[in-house]
Order: structure tokens, then sequence, then C-alpha cells
């Protein structure tokens, strides 16, 4: 039986810039950052209070998965923003959004009450969209 996901995968353009914007922008941990042959990298990052969540910074490149056409293919879809990859989660929705736009995190929709609670969202510098939320809405 399967008892919990370790791993999530979003695909960036480059790791480099990936690197500094989920650590330096965002705030994550780097846990493993290592070679794995020539080209190659094995780059995870953890968001700062659930270190066992690894979320992978995965180049699009031409190999192991892809073909050359793939691999293009792969790049423009993730530039044009076509993938939402998850919901992050924070304890004051205000205060966080406040941060990441000073540290020009560029959002595609601001802080705002909805049904389900209150929700921001933001674009990474690969293209990926993420819903930024707060739970509990303050009154």
């Amino acid at each position: 039986m399967i008892a919990k996901l370790n791993h999530v995968c979003i695909y960036v353009l480059d790791q480099d810039s990936a690197f500094d914007f989920y650590v330096n922008k965002l705030g994550f941990k780097v846990h493993t950052d290592v070679p794995m042959g020539p080209g190659m990298r094995w780059l995870t990052v953890t968001p700062p209070e659930q270190p066992d969540l690894e979320i992978i910074l995965s180049p699009i490149q031409e190999g192991m998965m892809w073909d050359k056409e793939t691999t293009e293919q792969m790049r423009v879809l993730v530039k044009k923003g076509t993938f939402g990859s998850c919901i992050f989660q924070c304890k004051d929705l205000e205060a966080t959004y406040n941060e990441l736009k000073a540290k020009r995190v560029q959002f595609t929709k601001t802080p705002k009450k909805e049904f389900y609670g209150y929700e921001a969202i933001f674009v990474d510098d690969s293209g990926n969209w993420f819903s930024l939320g707060q739970k509990e809405i303050k009154s």
C-alpha cells in the first residue's frame, strides 16, 4: 500500500535560475544538489516547514526521457504557462504576498477571498504557475 508522496517534479528551463528563484525568493531549503553525469544534476528543494517533501527542479533536456522534438515542445509549453503545478500554503497570505512581491515574484492574481479560502497565484521564472493559499480567512 502507498504510504505517502515524498518527491514531486517541476520542470524548469534553467536549473541555476530555478535554484535562485526557489531558494532566494521563495525561501525553500536545498535538500540535494549533486551532479549526475555530464550535463546532469539532481536538485531538490523543500518547503521550510515540510522537509520530507522534496521538489525536484528538473531541467527540460533531451536524453533519458525525451527526443529533441519533445524537448522543444515541453520547453515551449512551460514558457507559455501551461502547467499549474501545485498549491502552496502559507499562514498569512497578505504578508507572504507582500514579501514575495518585494522580491519581484510575478503574481497573476492578487490575494482574493474565494469560497475555498484565500488565494493568490504566482509564476516561477520558467513559466509554471502556482496557487498560494491560506486556509483560514481573516475577517
